[in-house]
């Protein structure tokens, strides 16, 4: 299993997860766990995805995620998990 991280920040409009979900689907990436907020109209959202079964390379995937996020106004990024986990460390 290849896990990674994709964390969703911006100003909360209709459809954000829709359009991360509807991404992820088409490019066989399985959501394993999602977690959302809004804060003060603010949008946050980290999921846990694997992406073992994608054709696309891990970089493509990125880089058409940071481009979904700047046409619906968020940031979106993608990290596979152990570097994640290697950057949250104490």
């Amino acid at each position: 299993m290849s896990k990674a991280v994709i964390t969703v920040v911006g100003k909360d409009t209709v459809g954000i997860i829709a359009k991360v979900c509807t991404y992820l689907a088409n490019n066989q990436v399985n959501i394993l766990d999602i977690s959302q907020t809004i804060v003060q109209d603010y949008f946050n959202m980290m999921m846990i995805v694997d992406t073992n079964q994608s054709l696309k390379e891990f970089k493509t995937l990125s880089e058409e995620l940071v481009q979904i996020g700047e046409e619906i106004g968020v940031v979106i990024h993608l990290q596979r998990e152990d570097i994640f986990n290697m950057m949250h460390r104490i």
